[in-house]
Parts: C-alpha cells; structure tokens; sequence
C-alpha cells in the first residue's frame, strides 16, 4: 500500500504530539503523583507507536513501545519519577524529533535506532539504575576526510572550470569549516563564511548544496571548492576569526592527484570508482521526493467561512460593475466604494487566515530553560505571557532561533548563580520574563531577566581596545549608546568579549535577522537589577500602509508604522554638526537623510525656501528623509526584488502601483 499520500498528515500530527509530550513531561517532573497527566503523557506515546507502526516507521515504533513500558511502570507504582527518569525520557524524546526531522528530509528514518537509549529504559525498569552515572552514548567517528570527499564528488564540469582556473594561474582548494556544537544560527554563520570567502576568488561547488545550508540542512560542518590566486593562510585567519567557527581544514586541489584525466574512462581507479558510485546514490537519494513539511496552516473553519462570504460578495459586485451604465455616475461611484469595503474587508480576513499564535514558537522554550536550569546549576524560572498574540506565518517560522539565542544569553550571562543572588539580597531563583503584546500594527516581544544588567563602563573599555571607536567619541557617548555598541558585528568576533557579561556573542547575527524581518531591536538595562531585550516585528511581511513620496521624478514608499511626523522646515533651520546635517525639532536634534543623494536620484533644480522631512523612528532613533513631494498614504503589496539586487540594503521590496508602474520601498533600518 503506498504511505507517502499520508506523510504530509503523519508530520504535522507527529509534531503536535511531541510538544505536547514535551509540555506534559515538564509538568509531570512537578507533579510526580498526577495520575491524570501520566495518563495523558501514556495516550500520546501510544498513539505516535501505533501512527509509526501504521507507516512502516519500525525504529520509531520500537522506542515508543518501551517509553510507554516504563511510563506503564510508573502508573503502575513499580518505578518512582524522578530527575533522572525525566532526562531519559526527554532523551527519548529528543530522539523522535530526530526521527521526524530524518522523514522530512528524507522520507525515510534513517539508520539510527538508539540503542543505548533502549538499554537506559529497560535498566529503569529492571531497577538497575539507581544513581548511575550518565553514560555518552559512544559513536563511531567516522575518519571521513570531508574535503577528499567533496573533490571526489567534482562533476566534470566543475572539474574543467578548475583546469581552466589553473591555466589563468588561480589555485583550488577544498576547505571544510567546522562550527561550535552549540551554534544557533548556522545558515547565518555559513553566509558569513561565503561572503569571506567571496572576497579572496570564486566559488565552484559546495557540499551540500546552497540551498540545504540556507534550510540549515547540515551538520556542524560543511565543504565549500573555491579557486583564489591567494595563500590558503589567509582563508584560515579570515575564517577562523567569524564567531563560532571552532576549525578549518583546507586541502590544495593539484591536478595530477585529484582531477580525472578527460580522456580517461570517468574513474581512474577501482577505488575512486567506489567512491563516486557512493556520492551518485547520495545524489539520487536527495533527489528523492521529500515531503512538504510545515508549509500547511491549520484554520478555524468560521475563518474560511468568512473568506468565501466575501469572494461571493465580489462576483455580486464585479457583475454589477459589468452591467452598470456608466451615464449613471452615482451607481458607478457606489459600487466603486462597495468594491473598496469589499477588498478591504477580504485583505483582513486573509490576513486572519494566515495569522498564527506565538504560542506556537513559545512551546519549546520551556523546556530549553529547564535544560539549561540543570545543566547551569542555576535555578531558573521562565514566565511566558501573551501566548496567543497572532503573528504571520512566515514570521513566526523565522523568529524561533533569535529568540532561542536572547533566552540562552539570559539564562547564562544575564543571570547570576545561586550563591551571587544570595550574597546580593535577591531570591535565590533567577527569572527570565518571555512577553508578546501587540501594539499598532507591531508585534512587540520581550525577553527580560533580574540578572546582573550590562555595564556600560565595560563596554566603553572593551569598544576602545579593539578599535571600535575613539577616545574623543566614547566621551560624548551616553549609556545606552554605549549598550548598543553590542550589536556591533565586530563585539562578536572574538570570544574574549563574553567579559562583557557574555551579550556580545551573536548578537549581531540576532539583529540582522531581526531588521531581514523588516522589525528592530533595542535594548534596556539596569546594573545589578537585569536587562530586557526589546523586540519589534510587523504583523505581516505581505501588505503594509506606506506614505508614498516623490523624490525626483522617483516614486519611494516608507512604511507608515516607522513614521512620526512630516514637517516643513525652512532651509535656514538647517544646522551642522560634525558634517552631518541635523534640525532641531521640539528641543531634540535630528539628523536628517538627503533621499537624493543616498538613492543617486538626480535633485530638481527649482529653488525651494522650505523643505519637507519625514521624520522616521527605529526604536530610540529618529531621523528626517528629506522628499521633494507627498504623494499619500496607499495600501500597498511587498515584492521580493529577487536575489539579484538583495545586496542593496537600502530596499526592503518593490510595489506595483495602480497604473502599473513599480516604487520601490526603502528600508528605514539601515537608512537610519
């Protein structure tokens, strides 16, 4: 019988009941005697051993069959839970997940069958396991040379471009970049590493491919061919001094040893034979159809119901705008408005068809901070409010791992250890506040703890040891200024600034992320009482509220939501302080942004006593885009400009106006 017409139904299901598990065993482990939570915990082992079973997926099957053994014992009073029976089974639980992840990428589960895991339970349950020393599970290192791999894997015509890069008097090397285990944002540090590489020659293959290690499908390594006229030196201090980078390795392609010779049969050797045959079963096994995991929402059925209400309106009014007589001007203009409502109406519901719960995210933090707890020794309570605050899908999918990072910074930076807290008159327990409100048309999330807070005394020191910046700019810095040198990428690239209590780590990957959200973040903190990371995302990344300006004979839009004010100033109010242009408004300097020489858009020449600023917020900073003209506020669609043209950051997207002609939408974030 073929399965594969149900995989898309057995992942989504098989998620929902692991993190249901996973909030069950949580509580379980503070209410050992809640005979009502074991039983929920037993039905949904149950049921995932029966939805394997039902597919074929006997390994995970198994595992789930001796999880529900031991949770039997417990029901059962034969075995006690405690904080080692809970570990195990979150082990075993972890093991699903893994099970899951290899179905998705692969449609099959993959060789692994934990063993030892199996071993552990039935230990537990034949009373062999009373204080045993945790025991890691010891694989098998497989001394596969990844870079003589990815030559291996060269195909022919990759094999000419590097015999034509050494006519040119390049070189080719095969370098393989090993990251830290506790990495977050992978994808992020692979593009760092592409983007160094980029500058020293050109990039002929990677393994594997660019598009799994932009889905983060990849171990803690991956191999990258490039061909440079540079020494590998250089590649190896260039890439070891990217935060989380903990190795390189780099082997010189030379062509007697590694390239085939064309004129030979494909391989040259039995060996070299073996080898490639392997790497085209790998090839053909990716090619395999995978499913479509997590592309599907699942909707209220009122919401759909009002979705199709409202088409069936707009066949009513496209039909009557056929049949109109144009002579009768107010039955045209009526049902123009009519159409307007109608459109209006429809955009929010589909919005409300795409809106997720963040709730859906938050789930797993419980259990992080309670593993971090353990593996810390610090006692740490997380407090989540807000769960059901609506966010878009897409967002949601891409906001988990900067949150995962400002948790983990709380929980082991921003919190002091237990004796610290003590000494220092708090409670023993630290906490870390994870909130989600809306505001406007933002989203707004806050990661808070009652730590140590940041010493901006500290940062000063570290940002004029490395260059950051100068003596003479440090004294004219304020506090939070000072905190917002953190985000600076180079904070991140040495591992001595965790002195700075550990924030600088990775925060400038988090920022990035955040801003490609088209969202921003700040920070506030309080020596000796904690630190709140401040969060703030659009509620959808499709339509927005623009104000449409004229710049030149260029038509921008800014998002509305960044907008504060819109004043006339007259040019003598204008003022400068150290080359920049600033005004003055309501006792606040603003520095103000000339739109026509940042977008090389050529400046009209009729002479102007007053000039129009649209004076545009990103968290505490403000600044004034100086326009030629107010075309309005349009509702508009966000257009990817496409890969081509993502190295311009000044634009967020492009829009179609009415009549067809295309304005771009600037990306207040990095123009501020």
């Amino acid at each position: 019988m073929d399965m594969s017409q149900y995989l898309e139904i057995f992942i989504e299901e098989s998620k929902e009941h692991l993190q249901s598990l996973n909030e069950c065993l949580l509580q379980l482990e503070n209410e050992p005697h809640n005979m009502e939570l074991l039983n929920e915990v037993f039905r949904v082992a149950h049921t995932l051993k029966g939805m394997a079973g039902t597919m074929g997926f006997t390994k995970m099957q198994t595992l789930t069959h001796d999880m529900e053994n031991a949770l039997s014992a417990i029901r059962n009073g034969k075995i006690q839970v405690d904080g080692n029976l809970i570990d195990l089974l979150f082990q075993c639980l972890d093991a699903l997940e893994n099970y899951i992840e290899e179905i998705i990428n692969t449609g099959s589960e993959g060789k692994e069958s934990y063993e030892i895991l199996i071993q552990k339970l039935n230990q537990f349950l034949s009373g062999d396991s009373q204080k045993e020393e945790e025991q890691k599970a010891s694989k098998e290192e497989q001394n596969v040379n990844k870079e003589e791999q990815a030559i291996l894997s060269l195909s022919e015509y990759e094999q000419n471009a590097i015999r034509t890069g050494f006519q040119q008097g390049y070189q080719a090397y095969a370098i393989t970049v090993y990251l830290n285990a506790s990495c977050v944002l992978k994808s992020a540090r692979a593009f760092i590493v592409f983007r160094t590489l980029e500058r020293y020659g050109e990039i002929i293959k990677s393994t594997p491919a660019v598009e799994d290690i932009e889905d983060e499908k990849f171990d803690l390594e991956f191999s990258v061919v490039i061909l440079s006229q540079e020494e590998k030196e250089k590649f190896t201090k260039d890439i070891l001094s990217i935060a989380e980078i903990v190795d390189v390795k780099i082997t010189e392609i030379r062509e007697e040893t590694h390239l085939k010779n064309p004129e030979q049969p494909k391989a040259s050797t039995q060996e070299n034979t073996q080898s490639l045959t392997k790497v085209d079963q790998n090839e053909e096994h990716e090619n395999r159809v995978k499913p479509r995991a997590g592309k599907t929402v699942r909707v209220d059925i009122e919401r759909l119901d009002t979705l199709m209400n409202l088409v069936s309106e707009l066949i009513i009014v496209k039909n009557s705008l056929e049949d109109v007589d144009r002579r009768a001007e107010q039955n045209f203009n009526e049902s123009i408005e009519y159409l307007e409502r109608i459109t209006t109406n429809l955009h929010d519901a589909v919005m409300k068809v795409r809106m997720v719960p963040v709730e859906r995210v938050f789930n797993r933090f419980p259990r992080m901070i309670r593993d971090l707890s353990r593996q810390l020794e610090k006692e740490i309570h997380l407090e989540m409010s807000g769960e059901e605050t609506e966010l878009d899908r897409t967002v949601i999918d891409e906001i988990g791992d900067p949150l995962i990072h400002l948790l983990r910074n709380a929980a082991d930076h921003g919190l002091e250890t237990t004796e610290d807290r003590i000494k220092k008159g708090k409670s023993a327990s630290g906490h870390v506040y994870l909130r989600a409100y809306q505001d406007g048309n933002n989203v707004v999330i806050e990661v808070e703890d009652d730590g140590r807070g940041i010493d901006a005394k500290i940062i000063k020191q570290k940002a004029l040891e490395k260059g950051v910046i100068t003596s003479e700019t440090a004294e004219n810095m304020s506090e939070q200024e000072l905190v917002e040198l953190l985000f600076q990428p180079s904070f991140s690239t040495a591992a001595t600034v965790t002195d700075v209590s550990g924030r600088g780590v990775g925060l400038d990957v988090v920022k990035t992320k955040i801003e490609a959200l088209g969202g921003d973040i700040e920070v506030k903190t309080k020596l000796g009482k904690g630190s709140k990371f401040i969060v703030r995302l659009p509620l959808t990344l499709a339509i927005i509220q623009a104000l449409m300006v004229q710049v030149g004979d260029e038509k921008y839009a800014i998002p509305l939501n960044t907008i504060q004010t819109i004043e006339d100033i007259p040019i003598s109010e204008i003022k400068s302080v150290q080359k920049q242009e600033v005004i003055v408004l309501r006792n606040t300097v603003i520095p103000i942004v000339r739109l026509h020489a940042i977008l090389d858009v050529p400046e009209k020449e009729k002479e102007k006593n007053t000039l129009t600023i649209v004076i545009v917020r990103k968290g505490e900073k403000q600044a004034g885009f100086v326009v030629d003209g107010l075309l309005g506020q349009q509702e508009i669609v966000i257009k990817s400009i496409g890969q081509y043209l993502s190295y311009i950051k000044m634009i967020a997207g492009a829009t179609i106006l009415g009549d067809g002609e295309v304005a771009l939408i600037l990306d207040v974030n990095t123009l501020v």
